[in-house]
This record gives structure tokens, sequence and C-alpha cells, in this order.
């Protein structure tokens, strides 16, 4: 992106804040039905979640608000244990994450392999798709839902329509005005001035409303409540977590600058216990309308905050007009986000990648559609680690050195010793056919866990049962002292050399742990 000066850059920072505050609204109050609260505290979520955020957050041009993964799991709470018991859940989730911030371990994030990434924003376009269909319904006179009628379909999927060609066809003409905003206008005036009947913000509820008001969640503070709430805010702390930082991770490649995850991790904890004295539902990091933003050319803190004070304005003072926006219009710009978010290069390289890394592409897409997105990251990354630990353990091998003579046998190992790779280990070494002497070069290979020492103590005790006598070269220190504690080493032998190989001989009794 070229470089705007300051009076074109707050220029551009404005007309995206303005942008994705309109894009909030909607969303705000349909994940707050789905937590089983009141559209105003989605939306009081949304202000508090964003402006917070916006201000102190790791990552500028990010927006935060309710999302609907955590909104899932709060409708859980709300129904099996009532509303009194969201904002303190909500205050304590905020506690973990900030906790984790100041732990520093949003570096964790890194453990999240590409094609786990692929797979999570393939999988979250596909989630934002299918959220948009329920613009597409309405209540049936049973009292569940059905698509809407014939007509009323055709004239939806026709603004929808055109709100995506001025998206595309706006920055042909300039790119000093957000096309999504020009997209939004524009439809709005054709149904507003051409009295087309078609679903608005309105419909949906009426977002009226006053200042939010602080005040400290009225349940009993006791062992009991703490019970209650602690897996929920457990849950949604993770959750809240894993949406943004991926956000920061995908907002880092767009804009080719750098994150600060542990900072993030502070911002929404901090975010989440304000909002939760002031009765909102909590949130974390919203990728479509990041993506808006970042589209609309939005690369400093003031767009979001400014979209968070306007979604507050419109609460106070212009509900009525903001009610009168086409669902289309907003239907149409998420669309846009859809075909942007979606990793369309994936498609292309999924046949030249390796077979694990595209089953884990469509595994953590399948989950995220499925579940959510936290448990299809945690699924995608668990299953990499497997692959991982699979490939390594395969690769676990033997050479036989120079200076070998028929008295004395010197391997070399080659490969990482873990749980994974034990039992082929193992299986490269015979005592009963190996000479009298032997030794094994670990200096090309590593042992990573107890079940890498416990191989090497029962490969001790093979040899030992043959009668014949090992030397380890270059294990390291740790290694070592497990071994000695184990009663398995024995001193050094000089001639071999006394500054790095160890012996093993008898066992003594010993049981091999550590």
């Amino acid at each position: 992106m070229p470089k705007l000066s300051t009076v074109a850059r707050i220029r551009v920072e404005v007309l995206a804040g303005l942008t994705v505050s309109l894009a909030l609204v909607p969303e705000a109050v349909a994940f707050a039905f789905v937590a089983g609260v009141g559209p105003l505290v989605g939306l009081y979520a949304a202000f508090i979640v964003g402006l917070v955020t916006s201000l102190t957050g790791g990552r500028p041009g990010m927006i935060s608000g309710a999302t609907g993964a955590l909104a899932v799991v709060m409708g859980v709470l709300v129904k099996d244990h009532g509303v009194e018991l969201l904002c303190i859940t909500v205050i304590l989730m905020g506690i973990i994450q900030m906790a984790v911030g100041a732990l520093k371990q949003g570096r964790l994030i890194r453990m999240v392999p590409y094609p786990v990434m692929l797979g999570f924003v393939n999988g979250l376009a596909i989630v934002i798709f299918l959220a948009q269909l329920e613009s597409f319904k309405t209540e049936s006179s049973d009292g569940g839902e059905s698509w809407l009628p014939l007509g009323e379909l055709a004239i939806m999927l026709g603004l929808i329509g055109l709100t995506m060609a001025v998206i595309y066809l706006i920055p042909r003409v300039t790119n000093k005005f957000p096309s999504a905003l020009a997209g939004i206008l524009v439809v709005s005036g054709v149904v507003i001035l051409g009295g087309v009947n078609t679903p608005a913000v309105g419909d949906l509820s009426s977002i009226s409303g006053s200042l939010p008001t602080f005040g400290v969640p009225d349940v009993p503070f006791n062992l009991e409540t703490l019970m209650i709430i602690l897996p929920y805010a457990v849950i949604l702390a993770a959750i809240g977590l894993i949406e943004s930082l991926l956000t920061v991770s995908l907002i880092d490649g767009i804009t080719n600058t750098k994150g600060q995850n542990n900072r993030e991790c502070l911002s929404q904890g901090a975010a989440n216990i304000i909002t939760g004295f002031f009765g909102g539902m909590g949130g974390c990091a919203m990728i479509g309308q990041s993506m808006i933003n970042m589209k609309s050319g939005a690369r400093w803190r003031l767009s979001g905050a400014l979209a968070a004070l306007l979604l507050l304005a419109y609460i106070l003072f212009a509900s009525s007009l903001i009610e009168r926006i086409p669902i289309a219009a907003l239907v149409g710009v998420m669309f846009v986000v859809v075909i942007g978010t979606f990793s369309w290069s994936s498609l292309r390289i999924i046949r030249k990648v390796p077979v694990s890394d595209a089953f884990v592409m469509i595994l953590v897409s399948a989950v995220t559609v499925a579940t959510d997105l936290a448990i299809a990251v945690v699924v995608g990354v668990i299953v990499s680690a497997l692959v991982f630990a699979w490939n390594t353990a395969r690769s676990i091998y033997i050479e036989e050195a120079a200076g070998s003579t028929p008295e004395r046998k010197i391997y070399t190992l080659h490969g990482q010793l873990f749980f994974a790779s034990i039992t082929a280990f193992k299986d490269l070494f015979h005592p009963p056919h190996d000479p009298k002497e032997v030794v094994i070069d670990f200096q090309h290979s590593r042992v990573w866990d107890h079940s890498g020492i416990e191989a090497i103590v029962e490969l001790a005790r093979r040899y030992e049962a043959a009668d014949r006598k090992l030397h380890l070269l270059h294990l390291s220190p740790n290694c070592q002292r497990i071994l000695s504690k184990a009663k398995v080493i024995i001193d050094s032998d000089p001639e071999l050399d006394p500054s790095y190989r160890v012996t093993v001989s008898g066992l003594g009794g010993s049981d091999g742990g550590h």
C-alpha cells in the first residue's frame, strides 16, 4: 500500500471506521440472540471491547467485539444457569486472559502450523457465508424457520448483487472512498428512495438505548458459584485468545508487520473485565470486520476506536437511521469478505503439498464449520504434531562408523530418540550378533524424553544380558545425569575419550526408572 499523507490517512481511517461500525450492528444483535440475552448486551460488548482493544491492543487495525463462537458457549451457560451468571463469567474470562498475557504465553500461537492456518481461514470463510444464510430465512407459521418467499428472495439477491458490484467497481473509479461503505450507501439509497420492501436492521430488533452503567454482578461470591462459572470462563478465554491471536497473525501477513501477542492477550482480558462490569457479553477479535477494516485501507488504531464510538452514537442518537439499512447491503459486504478471506491458492496447491498437510487443511476447515474455530485449531495442531512425530520416528537409523574392528563396533545414531521412535531404535541393535565391545555415538541424535531414556536403559540391559560392554558417546549432560541416577553409568573409559564418552555396564538391580 502506498504511503499516505497524515490528512489522507486520517480520512481513510475515519471512513473505514464508519464502514466497520455499520457492519458491527447486525452481528452484535444476532450474537446477543444466540447467547440468549437482549440486543443491547451484544451492542455494549461490541462498543466496550472494540474501544478498549483498539486503544490498547497489540494489533492496530484489528476489530474486536461480540462473536459467534463465544455466543454459542454463552448460550449454554445462560440456558443452564441463567443470565445472572453471564457477567461474572465474562469477568473471570478476562482475568484468565490477562494472566496468559502477563505470563507471556501469547507466543504459543507459534505452535499453529501453516496448514492449520489455511484450514482455519477457509473454514472461517465458510462459517461467515453460512451465517449470512440466516438473512434469507423468516419465521414460519408453525414457529420454525423457512426461506423467504420467492419474490422477496429475488429482491434480496438482487440487492446483494448490487452491493457486491459497487464494492468491486468503486476501486476502479477512486481509492479515496471505502468501497464497502459505498456499497452500503448505494443500496440503502435504492431501497429507501425506491420504497423497496426488504428486511432492514430494525427488523432484527431496536438498537435504541442509553449509556451502559457500571455494576457489580448480583450473584453470590462463593465456591459454588466459582465451580459453575470456571469451566465456562476457561473455555471462553481459550476461544477468545485463539481467535484473537490467529487474527493477529492473519493481519500480520496482510500488512507485513508484526503484532504483539502478549499485549493483545492483556488487552482482550482487560476489555472483557470492563465489559463484564458494564453488563456486556464479552468478546474477542472479529475476523470478518477486521478484514473489512484492512480492505478499507485502515492501519491505525483510529478506525477501530472510531467504529466503537460510532456504535455507541447509533445506540444513543441515530438508531432510527441505522435501523433503515437493508440487511441485503450488509450481507453483500460480508459475501465480499468471504471471497477475500478464503485462501483460493490452497485449492491449487492441495495436490502439490504432502498428503498429511492437505488432510490437516481439510480437517480444520470441516471441524471449524461443524463445531467452532477454537476446537478446529486445537484438533489441527494435535493432528499435525502426531504426523510430525510419526514422520520423525521413521527417520531414525544407524551407520557403522570408521574405526570399527572385529573386537569393537562403532555405531553412529541419526535421528531423534523420543516416545514415537523407541521401537525403531530398539530394532536397530542386535546384541548377540555384535562383538564384545560396542560404541553408540549420539553426536547426530538427541534424546528428548523419558521414553528415550528408558529405551537406552533397556538397550543397556540387552547388551549386559548378551555379555557385551556398551559405550555411549556424546550424550547430553542431562541425559548422563538421569542415566547415572538410574545406576546405569559408570566412569568413562579414558582410553576411549576422557571428555565425552561414558560407559554402560552392569545394572545392579536398577529398575531403570528416573
